[in-house]
C-alpha cells in the first residue's frame, strides 16, 4: 500500500474540519497540547519583538505571551478566529496587533516583517508544507526564528504502521499522521539562509517536537540552545 500524496489535504477540507472543531477545541485539546504551547512561547519570548502566530486558532496561546511581545495572529478558519477575537476583547490583550483570516501559504505581509514566526500543530495540516515553510521564512526578519510544535511521524516499527493505517481517518479530521522529520531537515538544507537550530521532544507521548529554524543575518542568535539533537 502506498502512502497518501502530498496533495491529500486541501484548504477547503482543513477549513471545514476546523470549523467543526471550533466550539470544542479548547476543551478537547487545551490540556493535551499545553506543554507544547509553553515550550513554543518560551522560545519565542527569548527573542521577543514582533511575533506572528500562524494557526492561532481560538487564541488559546495569546494570554500567555509577555507584554514584551507584539502579537499578530492568522488562521484559515473564521469560526476559530472569532473565538480568538472574543478572547482578546475579554482579556484586554493590548499587545495583540491584529487577527486575520489568512492562508498560511499566502501570507499578506511584506518580507522581513516579524522577529519570530510561531506555528503550533500547523505544518502537518498544511496542503503544501514546504511552500508554507517558505512563506514563514519570507516574512521572517534576518536573525529571527521559525518556531514549530509539530507531530513527527515514526520512521519504522509499530507506530509507523499504526500511523499509516490511521492516515485516511486523520485526513478527514484535517491533519496528517505520516510526516517524517526528514521533510523538515530536507527543507532547511535546500533553503538558502535557513538552518536548523534545535529539535526536541515535547509531551504528550514524545510524538511531538519543538523545532526551531534560524534565518541568517541580523545581529546574531538571541540565545544559544543545546546542540541539535533527535527527539528521544
Amino acid at each position: 500500500m502506498s502512502t497518501l500524496s502530498d496533495t491529500d489535504l486541501n484548504n477547503q477540507m482543513v477549513t471545514k474540519a476546523y470549523a467543526r472543531w471550533a466550539p470544542v477545541y479548547d476543551l478537547v485539546f487545551g490540556a493535551v497540547f499545553e506543554r507544547g504551547r509553553q515550550a513554543a512561547i518560551a522560545a519565542a519570548e527569548r527573542l521577543g519583538g514582533r511575533v506572528l502566530e500562524v494557526g492561532v486558532g481560538t487564541g488559546i496561546s495569546l494570554p500567555h505571551y509577555s507584554k514584551n511581545c507584539w502579537l499578530c495572529g492568522v488562521d484559515i478558519s473564521a469560526p476559530m478566529l472569532r473565538k480568538a477575537e472574543e478572547r482578546v476583547a475579554e482579556l484586554g490583550l493590548s499587545n495583540v496587533e491584529g487577527l486575520w483570516v489568512m492562508d498560511a501559504e499566502h501570507l499578506s505581509f511584506p518580507d522581513n516583517s516579524f522577529d519570530v514566526v510561531v506555528a503550533q500543530y500547523v505544518i502537518t495540516t498544511a496542503p503544501n508544507p514546504e511552500a508554507t515553510l517558505d512563506e514563514f521564512a519570507r516574512v521572517l526578519k534576518p536573525g529571527g526564528e521559525i518556531i514549530l510544535v509539530s507531530r513527527v511521524g515514526a520512521e519504522a516499527g509499530l507506530r509507523r504502521s499504526l500511523e499509516h493505517w490511521f492516515q485516511p481517518a486523520a485526513r478527514k479530521l484535517g491533519w496528517r499522521t505520516e510526516f517524517s522529520f526528514e521533510r523538515y531537515a530536507r527543507w532547511a538544507a535546500q533553503t538558502d539562509g535557513v538552518r536548523l537550530v534545535e529539535r526536541r521532544a515535547v509531551p504528550p507521548f514524545g510524538h511531538f517536537n519543538l523545532i526551531r529554524f534560524g534565518k541568517n543575518g541580523g545581529t546574531g542568535d538571541a540565545y544559544q540552545s543545546e546542540p541539535v539533537r533527535a527527539a528521544g
